[in-house]
Parts: structure tokens; sequence; C-alpha cells
């Protein structure tokens, strides 16, 4: 089993009059299973009401399942006695880094978390010092977050995640209020976390080209899972996911519609170094004595 297994889930949200009687019910995660192993990442799309926060709240132990199971190393998220544990293994970031950072001080906020959880004085410095030098804000450490930029202020609720020690980081949708340079400054971030340290990285998003890099895509639609597999064979079927009402990166796209024109271009092109590579090698294939012509 994996860092993070959920199994026939099922969740639904219950709205209830003042009477307590139901007066709805909202089924937001229909019978799904998944298992996610140690170390990947692991990013999830899908469009506004496809489950995918409900799944990542799950992870957390925000929610838990109306029907079904979902483990965290292990443990059943639905067992109250190993609700902090499981916290603790997996840390959770939201779109909105003013809703998780509460310190005045940079310092501050990222040693809240260890402090919460009895990590004693001497070792709450050290994980401080080493988790705002894993997101690159060493530099801004006795600033006061309000003074920080969009994509510095997620950096730093990541950095206060990281300094609990998390086995697993869970991100709904962590750039969604930020400007591209915000983004992609996240985004790196989150990539050298699972790389240089091997956390698990469960990345909810609605920005494909922040996906190209994941070890494995999967896609939600209507409480399931539809579509599941690593970022090219996902971005090659374009249709199916224009059919969740998903988009592809532009480049992705770009190579389509040329291929659909006649191209010879592989599918499921993922960047624009691939793509002029690729489209260098579809022009000479077709017409090398122009590709190699002079310039008149």
């Amino acid at each position: 089993m994996g860092i993070i297994k959920a199994e026939k889930l099922i969740f639904d949200y219950i709205r209830r009059d003042e009477e307590e009687n139901i007066e709805e019910v909202d089924r937001a995660i229909d019978d799904l299973s998944v298992d996610v192993e140690k170390g990947s990442f692991v990013a999830i799309l899908g469009h506004n009401g496809s489950g995918k926060s409900t799944l990542a709240k799950h992870i957390n132990a925000i929610l838990v399942p109306t029907e079904g199971t979902v483990w965290v190393s292990d443990m059943d998220t639905a067992d109250e006695s190993k609700l902090w544990e499981i916290r603790k293994r997996a840390g959770m970031v939201f779109q909105n880094p003013d809703n998780q950072i509460i310190g005045n001080v940079v310092e501050e906020d990222v040693g809240f978390g260890p402090e919460n959880i009895g990590v004693p004085t001497d070792d709450i410095w050290k994980r401080v010092d080493e988790s705002l030098e894993a997101v690159g804000m060493t530099a801004y450490r006795y600033k006061s977050p309000n003074k920080l930029s969009g994509g510095q202020k997620q950096r730093v609720a990541i950095a206060g995640v990281m300094a609990m020690r998390p086995e697993c980081i869970v991100l709904d949708e962590p750039t969604a209020m930020l400007d591209p340079n915000g983004r992609k400054e996240v985004i790196r971030t989150v990539r050298e976390l699972n790389q240089k340290e091997g956390i698990t990285v469960l990345l909810i998003t609605h920005y494909m080209e922040e996906v190209i890099h994941a070890d494995r895509v999967i896609v939600m639609d209507e409480g399931k899972i539809v579509m599941d597999g690593n970022p090219r064979e996902i971005f090659s079927r374009v249709e199916e996911l224009k059919g969740y009402r998903l988009d592809v990166p532009q480049v992705t796209e770009l190579a389509y519609e040329l291929r659909r024109a006649g191209a010879d271009l592989p599918e499921g092109i993922l960047s624009r170094e691939e793509f002029v590579e690729s489209f260098i090698e579809a022009v000479s294939k077709t017409a090398p004595e122009k590709l190699h012509a002079p310039m008149p």
C-alpha cells in the first residue's frame, strides 16, 4: 500500500433544515479508489465541482468518508485517535496563503506548527532554518508577511508545513491567486521539495502547464477518476480532456492542431523545446532542401 490510499471512497455533502431533517444530498466523491506511491509527484485535475478539493480534504482528515476508507501512512483517517499523527504526516497548503499565515514575522509563522505539536524549542529553530532554506526564503525570515508578494507568502506557507516534517504535502490550487511569476516560484519550490527532499506531493490545479513535470496525472469528473497516467499519456488525449471541460498546455494544443492539419508531429508534446525540436525535424523530413537553403 502506498503512502495514501482510498478504497471505495464516497462522500456526500448533506444539507439539513432547521429541524435537522435532510433537505439535499450532493455526492461529491463517488466510489473512488486510488493508491499514491511514496515520494511521487501526483497532479490532480478536474473542472470546478469535480471532487478534487473534497478528495484533498480527506487526505488531511478535514473530512472523513461517508462510506469507504482513506489511509495515510497506514492510518485510517476516520480514527480520531490518529488525527494529529495524520496531520503531521500529510500537510495541507490552501489557495490563499493569508488564511494560513498567522505570525507577524516570517520565522515566527514557520515555527508555529512545530511549536503547536510540542517540538522542543531548539529543534523548532533548526526546523525553521531548514524549511526557510528549502523554499528559498531565508533572506526574508525577519520580514512581516504582509510585506511579501503573493508567491513569497505561499512559499512561507509551504515552509510552515515543511517545518512539521510531513511525509506528504497536499496543495489545493496553491497558485490560483498568484500572478504568472508567483506561480512559477511556487511550482519550482514544490518540484525541488519533491526531488531533493523526497516528499510526496499531491498538486491540485487547473493550470495545465504546472503538471507537465509530474510523475502521474489523475483527472476527476463527477467525483470519479476518469483518466490516470503520466503527463504525456494524458495530454495525448486532447479531445477526451476537452470533453471533461479541461484545457491542455498551449504548446500541446498547437502541436495537436498542426497534427490535424497534416504535420508529422508526435502526440503529447509538453514543452516549447520539445515542440521546436519536433517541428524542425518534421520540416526537414518534408522539405530538407528548403530548410537548408541560403537566405535570399
